[in-house]
């Protein structure tokens, strides 16, 4: 394969060996899922709501404790995890849209789930500074060690979105700005002790990478401790990107994306000093919820990425060798998909982003 990233602008084949089962309907911009260690599923709704699901009877119950959000837009309630050592301290993470229309930010909170009711939930991180409108909030979380967390956040929206006088975007270029960067927290949300930036004052010790749009998937493979991130671009020029410590990925110096009315952003796709993505997608897939696939239900799989796209209402599993991507193929699921996720039992499902959303399961034909 040539070096650097691999523009798909076309159809890919469609997998093989996969069937797949709506389980639930009925659920209300579905934005995230989390697996229960007694095999219980947890969904946000952007709206501000949890449901614990019963794999077993496919039941949905409430979740009471969850914060007020802002909910407009792209803000809401957004992911959700657990933290590594959930069965021992109950602590569920949130991500989540705080604020009104005109002054709101990205939030981290946490608390402590007892049966269906989150006890004592805190906000432990605020991202600065705060935006208006409702675009670019991220979020998602992964979790690095069993005490620190990865959290992405997106850069405020898209032009002539202004925040602190500048445009929004040109905020994922500036380290004293928490916009459009993954940012590593303790599980207090103080900062990570090793960030790349932590000794340099005019930056915020938070961030770990920055030149990001909108993450809105992001996954850690088990195996090798890579941490991989989805991103959306603006009309095409989505990415995929393999996250090191203290990289700048372009944004918006160095894009394939241009605008929504179809002029250049940047006449750079790469510049020195920047990471190239490892895939772009133009035309747009949308990506959202990724995950790395380590299950037996699909043996084939192991190792490889699966990435929800809402504008391509399909599953992408991407096929690794290594750090190399060596091709892609789909999964039509024909709604937008929001979040992709691997149940105990090794099956993949899906969470369809609409107002009559869905739980989809994929599993071995």
């Amino acid at each position: 394969m040539p070096e650097g990233p691999v523009p798909l602008s076309g159809d890919v084949p469609e997998a093989t060996g996969w069937s797949a089962d709506t389980l639930i309907t009925g659920l209300e911009q579905p934005w995230a899922a989390a697996f229960l260690p007694g095999g219980d599923l947890l969904i946000t709704e952007r709206p501000g709501r949890i449901l614990r699901v019963s794999t077993e009877s496919m039941t949905t119950t409430a979740i009471s404790g969850v914060p007020d959000v802002y909910s407009g837009g792209q803000g809401g309630l957004l992911d959700i995890s657990l933290h590594p050592l959930f069965e021992e301290n109950g602590m569920v993470y949130l991500t989540y849209a705080s604020g009104d229309e005109n002054v709101n930010r990205t939030t981290v909170g946490r608390g402590q789930l007892d049966d269906n009711t989150i006890h004592d939930f805190e906000e432990i991180f605020r991202v600065f500074p705060d935006k208006d409108g409702n675009q670019h909030f991220g979020s998602r979380m992964e979790w690095t060690s069993d005490s620190t967390f990865a959290v992405s956040v997106g850069d405020g929206g898209n032009r002539p979105q202004e925040t602190t006088g500048i445009l929004s975007r040109e905020h994922a270029q500036l380290l004293n700005s928490h916009l459009g960067k993954i940012l590593h927290l303790n599980q207090d949300g103080s900062v990570a002790a090793g960030n790349p930036f932590e000794n340099d004052p005019d930056a915020f010790p938070e961030v770990w990478s920055y030149g990001h749009r909108n993450i809105q998937g992001m996954a850690i493979d088990p195996k090798t401790g890579n941490l991989w991130a989805n991103e959306h671009g603006s009309k095409g020029g989505d990415e995929l990107n393999l996250i090191q410590k203290g990289a700048n990925y372009g944004w918006p110096d160095a894009t394939y994306s241009r605008e929504y009315w179809y002029t250049r952003i940047s006449r750079e796709t790469s510049l020195p000093g920047m990471e190239d993505p490892k895939v772009v997608w133009t035309p747009s897939q949308a990506p959202s919820g990724l995950m790395v696939y380590t299950g037996d239900a699909f043996p084939e799989w192991q190792g490889d990425l699966f990435s929800g796209g809402l504008v391509g209402e399909q599953v992408r599993r991407i096929i690794l060798d290594g750090e190399t991507i060596v091709g892609e193929e789909k999964i039509p699921i024909g709604r937008r998909v929001r979040d992709v996720k691997q149940g105990p039992d090794g099956f993949i499902y899906v969470l369809t982003a609409h107002d009559d959303g869905e739980l989809i399961r994929i599993t071995p034909e």
